[in-house]
């Protein structure tokens, strides 16, 4: 993620590749977002415009999809898996003492920066319920004592 955010007016410089091709849109939002980080509000007219949709067209696809952030993350991003099998195991708990732990609600960043909290449904990680991924990295069995060992293994 570069700290240098262009303006909207520099915007369709990141994408002009893809305007032409079919179902544009998903690849566009995911080239700003590997970009900056997040799709910032002021792009969204931008991206509208270039692809001929409204702009509650390309904000409802942003909203729609998990992957998509309208605001910066913080500087860890955490992910909890929420499916079945991991509810199972104790996800819902683990879930609770992560928002407690970080002061992040899900799908929020906490107010130091450090960390953001999202759900997700799934990580491949059944077998090893509850999963968590720590920015790339895929955790299994976590605990919450496991979860704050993760946390404190982090740079600041």
């Amino acid at each position: 993620m570069k700290s240098d955010i262009p303006g909207p007016e520099r915007a369709a410089a990141l994408f002009a590749d893809l305007v032409g091709e079919p179902g544009a849109l998903i690849p566009i939002l995911r080239r700003i977002q590997e970009h900056l980080g997040f799709i910032p509000p002021a792009y969204v007219p931008v991206v509208a415009g270039e692809l001929n949709l409204s702009r509650a067209e390309v904000q409802g696809v942003i909203s729609f999809y998990h992957e998509f952030r309208s605001e910066p993350p913080g500087r860890h991003t955490i992910r909890i898996c929420q499916a079945e099998a991991c509810q199972a195991m104790g996800a819902a708990a683990l879930t609770r003492h992560a928002v407690a732990r970080t002061a992040a609600g899900m799908k929020e960043t906490s107010p130091d920066g450090r960390f953001t909290l999202e759900p997700v449904y799934c990580l491949g990680n059944c077998a090893c319920s509850p999963a968590v991924m720590v920015g790339t990295t895929l955790h299994g069995r976590v605990t919450p004592e496991r979860f704050d060992e993760l946390l404190e293994a982090l740079p600041e």
